[in-house]
């Protein structure tokens, strides 16, 4: 099997929950091609699956320091530097990721690090902002809902989560959020 058909499964084995499996292969991935990403980054992904930030942290570093152009490491590490409470360097990476591309996702877990930084009004403020310039993403509407929902204003909750489900009918968690209200 060849680098590509190998990166392929096991990308399938992490979507099926097979870690141990995408691991192995991750680590072949890595011998084949130790200049290729691709190996380290399913590396990380894997060990955030298994909630093993400091790992995840680690594999990230390495496919950046051979890739480093690609916002979707920075913004894995980033989200795996959030959940081990290293607001800074979280910051720094969704910052990077949205320099490099503007990635929405990015621009999601920005708004978490504010939230997770004690920064509420800043992470509203931001929020519109980001809906205002692109109305039509619809997670910005869902991460608003949120946000007025855990601040326990329901009414307007509901508004930002309707406008969202008008977006994307078949949202489950919308609707889930919908009928909690």
């Amino acid at each position: 099997m060849n680098y590509e058909e190998q990166l392929e499964e096991g990308l399938a084995l992490l979507r099926e929950g097979d870690y141990d499996h995408a691991l192995d292969i991750s680590r072949q991935l890595q011998k084949m091609e130790p200049q290729q990403a691709d190996g380290f980054h399913l590396e990380a992904m894997v060990f955030q699956k298994l909630n093993q930030w400091e790992k995840s942290v680690k594999g990230l570093e390495k496919a950046i320091e051979l890739e480093e152009e690609h916002s979707g490491y920075y913004n894995l590490r980033g989200f795996a530097n959030l959940q081990l409470e290293n607001l800074e360097e979280a910051r720094e990476d969704f910052e990077k990721a949205i320099d490099l591309d503007d990635s929405p996702a990015a621009h999601r877990n920005l708004v978490l690090y504010k939230i997770m930084s004690d920064k509420g009004n800043e992470a509203i403020s931001y929020l519109l902002d980001r809906i205002k310039n692109n109305p039509k993403d619809v997670e910005n509407w869902i991460l608003m809902g949120d946000l007025m929902h855990r601040a326990g204003q329901s009414a307007k909750a509901k508004t930002y989560y309707e406008q969202a489900q008008k977006m994307d009918p078949e949202n489950d968690y919308v609707k889930e959020q919908l009928a909690e209200i």
